[in-house]
């Protein structure tokens, strides 16, 4: 008999889903960060990365950075499959990938930066005047 419920395991797979994914996003930054990265070593690390990935059991997504980050990792992956992906691609398009990834960090981080004159407006209004 199992020690967890059904939804206790859907969680646990849910989340090294997204560790998962957010471990490929801050790897291709890295390697797209470097200087001496070339398009073949990128190529094949993606593609050890998304083997790893496939893997795992795939859950629903409901946040929208963990549905924008799955959708730029397939994408990127399918765009290094191509036969024209050389050296000359990966240049052209390592400044726009590093430009991508830092839009997905800002949508991941978007909740933790308010001010804190704006977390609890609701609760300081003074109502009574």
């Amino acid at each position: 008999m199992s020690r967890f419920t059904p939804k206790q395991i859907e969680k646990y797979q849910r989340q090294k889903y997204i560790n998962f994914l957010d471990k490929i996003s801050k790897n291709l930054f890295r390697l797209l960060r470097h200087e001496e990265t070339t398009a073949a070593k990128f190529a094949t690390k993606l593609h050890e990365l998304m083997e790893q990935l496939g893997k795992l059991e795939k859950p629903r997504m409901d946040m929208e950075y963990m549905r924008e980050t799955q959708a730029y990792i397939e994408r990127l992956y399918a765009e290094t499959r191509l036969e024209e992906f050389d050296d000359a691609r990966y240049a052209e398009i390592c400044e726009a990938e590093m430009s991508n990834l830092n839009r997905l960090q800002k949508l991941k981080n978007k909740g933790n930066y308010k001010k804190d004159k704006h977390r609890h407006g609701e609760r300081d209004q003074d109502w009574g005047s």
